[in-house]
């Protein structure tokens, strides 16, 4: 009973809280994403051996965000970061044209998993300020967004080294997981 409460205090006075992985093929900018919204910097970063995992504040939503490493070595281990996950957030490398086949195989294998069928999709379209990057729309094909039915997705151009599109990004994954909670929560 005492959760059931804390949800619905929560739902209608405070902070809620959401679990939200963030995924992506190696160099895709997941680690600088992740450090710009925790700290407001870009750090100098290496490739993600195994996993990082930070509590952003968002308007009134805390998001534990655990950003997984893209090496294909580690891609077998992303489901074991599946489990309670309310929200997705997939990262692609817009410039990288060769690879969006792959992105495109790698996020369908995620969102067709049992344990993220029912979690929000945001995508971000990752280095828009570079020259011959995919703009959104194209990446949106790319990964078959389009095809989707029955989920809830946005993707958002982003540049994760000036913080362009992250924030719009998150007010989207803030509003749409609070509404899905709040509806969740007026059901008992």
């Amino acid at each position: 009973m005492g959760q059931v409460f804390r949800k619905l205090f929560d739902a209608f006075f405070g902070n809620s809280e959401m679990r939200v992985v963030m995924l992506g093929l190696d160099a895709a900018g997941k680690t600088t994403i992740l450090y710009k919204l925790h700290i407001g910097e870009v750090l100098s970063t290496v490739p993600t051996i195994g996993f990082n995992v930070e509590k952003v504040q968002y308007k009134n939503v805390i998001f534990t965000v655990w950003d997984v490493g893209g090496q294909e070595k580690l891609r077998p281990l992303w489901r074991h970061y599946f489990n309670d996950t309310n929200g997705l957030i997939y990262v692609v490398d817009s410039l990288d044209r060769e690879r969006i086949g792959k992105a495109k195989q790698e996020f369908q294998a995620i969102i067709n998993d049992p344990f993220m069928t029912n979690c929000v999709i945001l995508v971000f379209a990752n280095k828009q300020d570079m020259k011959g990057a995919m703009p959104p729309m194209e990446v949106c094909e790319g990964l078959g967004l389009y095809e989707l039915k029955n989920r809830k997705w946005h993707i958002q151009g982003t540049c994760a080294l000036k913080g362009d599109g992250l924030y719009e990004g998150l007010d989207w994954l803030a509003s749409t997981l609070k509404d899905m909670n709040a509806a969740s929560t007026s059901s008992f």
